[in-house]
């Protein structure tokens, strides 16, 4: 399979993959990708089901990471991961550390409980169909908990994200039923934390619906000095709505 994959950066540098999260696309990622394109060869895929990569099955967590090690190769890198890119990162490091370099988990879905689960894989079940784009941007606002995300950053990456259809209708790219069974494997027992031992970033958004305390203890103790823990004064989605706090916590990890 074939991952369409967006680069920034000299192939020559040190590299950095970046994993988006379910509903996504690679170019969540653009403005962090630019700010390190300087020092880092970026490269950010679009997962199965997402954007412009295939949308055939299997989704699960297994086929994600066949997909996108076949896309680019084995090379070690850094890996930044939002939502579930974070536990597709989380799951690379545990299997294939000699990959992984370092982590940067942003407002992860490393394991998320079940009611958690349920509620958003029935919610993602909807079809988000808008009559025109400023009704879709105007309905990104309305479902998601967005916290100070810029009307234009929204825009410039909505852009490259939705499509109109031939009666006019405008709509997401990526597949509903990819995204259901994502929701499934989130809630799934992930490797331990003690099988990830690198280097790790975890940003945290303090307004976030997804919960992290479950989680975080035992990080810590599987971690102690490797990880190191960011909050930020944002919601789930930290590249919209903190994002100079995030990128500036992501610089300073890479060095």
């Amino acid at each position: 399979m074939t991952l369409a994959v967006r680069v920034w950066g000299d192939a020559d540098q040190r590299r950095v993959v970046c994993l988006h999260g379910v509903t996504g696309h690679g170019r969540h990622f653009a403005r962090l990708a630019e700010r390190l394109a300087p020092w880092f060869h970026v490269l950010a895929p679009d997962l199965i089901g997402h954007g412009d990569s295939p949308y055939e099955p299997p989704w699960s967590i297994d086929a994600h990471l066949s997909a996108i090690v076949e896309a680019l190769g084995d090379g070690p890198a850094t890996w930044i991961g939002h939502s579930f890119g974070a536990r597709l990162g989380h799951e690379l490091a545990a299997r294939s550390p000699s990959l992984v370099e370092r982590l940067v988990h942003l407002d992860p879905a490393i394991l998320l409980p079940a009611h958690v689960a349920l509620f958003a894989a029935e919610n993602a079940r909807k079809e988000r169909v808008y009559g025109s784009f400023e009704d879709a941007v105007e309905g990104r606002y309305e479902e998601s908990s967005l916290h100070g995300a810029p009307r234009e950053l929204l825009e410039t990456e909505l852009a490259e994200h939705l499509v109109p259809s031939a009666s006019g209708e405008w709509r997401y790219r990526y597949c509903q039923a990819a995204v259901v069974a994502a929701y499934g494997e989130m809630a799934s027992e992930p490797a331990p934390f003690e099988a990830t031992r690198v280097p790790t970033l975890l940003v945290l958004g303090v307004h976030s619906y997804l919960p992290y305390d479950h989680l975080l203890d035992a990080h810590r103790t599987a971690l102690a000095d490797l990880l190191h823990v960011v909050s930020v004064d944002g919601g789930h989605t930290v590249l919209w709505d903190a994002f100079d706090e995030t990128a500036n916590a992501v610089s300073a990890f890479l060095g």
